[in-house]
């Protein structure tokens, strides 16, 4: 009797830790030093750009140590998180929405870039950023919890958007894109300067 008298004991921790599982993006700049075991991440560069993915369990306090200086961050709950280990760059991102080929033919307006322009001009400035619209403005030395969704695809920095099929399903597929504030900074120059060209042009 003493030996079955086990076997729900295990199986409780079993479901504890898988119900706390999950997927950890640290985006840091050059040579970051991270301890998987201790749960830090030491990173006192300043420039360029690194990126590591780990698989987690628990109530995880990650240690960060940066030029930005020294922090703890929580990640409690089962989801998928991103850590910004840069010193001097926040990543923002959003979720993003799949159109259908008749969309995605639609000829794109001035009114559209000038919308464009001001959502992302926003978003670096961390405005209207909330849960409820799936948007993420991650400074250095924090994290964010993006979705329960541990099978979800996250588009990391200076990272092209892939082709990314459907679900098993047929649903379309939970992704969120994710940039420095320099890779943004850069995409509202070049969306100003089509909004010129096409001004130029009809005169």
């Amino acid at each position: 009797m003493k030996k079955f008298l086990f076997f729900p004991v295990i199986s409780l921790l079993v479901v504890a830790c898988s119900g706390s599982q999950k997927k950890v993006l640290v985006l840091s700049h050059d040579a970051p030093q991270i301890d998987e075991a201790n749960y830090t991440v030491t990173c006192k560069a300043t420039r360029g750009h690194e990126e590591k993915e780990m698989e987690m369990s628990g109530n995880v306090a990650l240690k960060l140590s940066t030029a930005a200086g020294d922090a703890t961050v929580n990640l409690p709950d089962k989801g998928y998180y991103i850590v910004n280990a840069k010193s001097n760059d926040t990543i923002i991102g959003s979720y993003q929405v799949f159109t259908t080929a008749d969309q995605a033919h639609r000829k794109i307006t001035q009114a559209d870039l000038k919308m464009k322009i001001d959502s992302l001009e926003q978003l670096i400035q961390g405005k209207n950023v909330s849960e409820a619209n799936r948007n993420y403005f991650i400074l250095p030395n924090t994290a964010a919890k993006i979705t329960s969704n541990i099978d979800a695809t996250i588009i990391h920095p200076y990272h092209p958007m892939a082709n990314i099929p459907e679900t098993a399903d047929g649903k379309a597929p939970e992704v969120y894109q994710f940039y420095t504030v320099n890779e943004v900074r850069d995409i509202i120059t070049n969306l100003q300067k089509l909004t010129k060209a096409d001004s130029t042009a009809t005169h």
